[in-house]
């Protein structure tokens, strides 16, 4: 009996470091995803960066006023100015449509048996 007890002992250890073994490299491997994941993220933060710095340089006004007058027998803008834009109160917008109302119900006048079912 003592010896199908180590044997079972012996086994149950084998398969608990096995599983152990195995555990280990999944850890493993789920932490280097996770590091690569990281990495990416950072580049991508990286180069995000670098779009929208290169975004407000060509952005800038005077750059913009420059291109429009050398641009102006193509395209035609003229520049803004504040009198150009209407307020809010100004806007027609269009009424609210009337609903037709055809089929009505008189609902005074229903039969007193259809009246008793109500609560």
């Amino acid at each position: 009996m003592r010896t199908f007890f180590y044997v079972i002992t012996t086994l149950f250890v084998i398969g608990l470091a096995f599983w152990a073994y195995r555990e280990n490299y999944a850890t493993q491997a789920a932490l280097s995803e996770t590091k690569s994941l990281r990495q990416e993220i950072r580049d991508a933060h990286d180069r995000l960066a670098v779009l929208r710095a290169e975004w407000a340089y060509l952005n800038r006004p005077d750059r913009l006023r420059d291109l429009a007058e050398i641009n102006f027998d193509s395209l035609g803008l003229l520049p803004l100015h504040p009198e150009q834009f209407g307020n809010a109160d100004q806007i027609s917008y269009p009424p609210d449509p009337l609903i037709d109302i055809t089929n009505f119900v008189d609902v005074a006048n229903l039969p007193d048996e259809l009246s008793e079912d109500r609560p």
